[in-house]
C-alpha cells in the first residue's frame, strides 16, 4: 500500500519553475498541506539524465527529499508532437535554452513540423512523491491534442500556446488556471496521486 501524506504534513514541491510551481500549489491547496518550494529552501537542482519524465520526476524528487529531510514532490512534463517522433518530450525545456525563450522553443516546433500534415500533439506529466527514506510512488497523466499556429493566449506557459486540446476550441494559453487545472495531463497524474497519497 502506498504511503499517504497526512493533513498538515509538510511538502517540498522540487521544482524551479514558477509556473508548474503555481500550478501544482494551486492543486494542492484543497488538501490541507504544508507547501514550500525547492527555489525557497535553496536547494539544488539535479541534471535530468533519466531516458524518460517518470525516472526525472523521480531524480528530482528524491534529491529533494534526501537535502530537505522531506516528502518531496517532483514534476517532470513536456509537449510532443508525433510529425517530429514525439519531441520535444523529454527535452522539452532544454529546446528553450538557458534563458527558457518558449517564443524560440514553439517557432522550432513550428519550423520543424514544417509543411506536414500531422498536427498530433500530446502533453505528458509525471509525478513523483519521494519520502527522505528513498521509498517513491510515480503517477502519470496525458493530455492529447493538436498543434497550432501561431501561438494563442498568454495564459499558462511553456508550450501552452500552441497547445490546442482534443475537443476543445481554444488552446492552454487562452484558458483561465482553473479550467485547464480541470482537463491538463498535470490534472489528470494529480488525480491519480491525491487518491493513493492524500488522507
Amino acid at each position: 500500500m502506498t504511503r499517504r501524506l497526512a493533513p498538515g504534513a509538510r511538502l517540498v514541491l522540487a521544482t524551479h519553475n514558477p509556473g508548474k510551481l503555481r500550478e501544482i500549489a494551486a492543486l494542492l491547496a484543497p488538501h490541507g498541506v504544508d507547501v514550500v518550494s525547492a527555489g525557497d529552501l535553496g536547494l539544488p537542482e539535479p541534471d535530468e539524465t533519466a531516458p524518460d519524465f517518470a525516472g526525472n520526476a523521480r531524480l528530482k524528487a528524491l534529491a529533494a527529499a534526501a537535502a530537505s529531510g522531506l516528502p518531496a514532490l517532483a514534476d517532470d512534463s513536456g509537449f510532443s508532437a508525433a510529425a517530429l517522433g514525439g519531441a520535444p518530450g523529454v527535452v522539452s525545456a532544454r529546446w528553450a535554452g538557458e534563458t527558457k525563450d518558449f517564443a524560440a522553443a514553439m517557432a522550432r516546433v513550428q519550423h520543424e513540423i514544417g509543411d506536414s500534415a500531422d498536427r498530433r500533439a500530446w502533453f505528458t506529466c509525471a509525478l513523483c512523491l519521494a519520502w527522505p527514506d528513498g521509498e517513491t510512488a510515480t503517477f502519470l497523466g496525458r493530455a492529447e491534442g493538436s498543434v497550432v499556429w501561431p501561438p494563442r493566449g498568454a495564459h499558462g506557459f511553456g508550450y501552452d500556446p500552441i497547445f490546442l486540446p482534443a475537443g476543445g476550441s481554444r488552446t492552454y494559453g487562452e484558458i483561465p488556471a482553473d479550467e485547464k487545472h480541470a482537463i491538463s495531463h498535470r490534472a489528470r497524474a494529480f488525480a491519480q496521486l491525491l487518491a493513493a497519497c492524500f488522507a
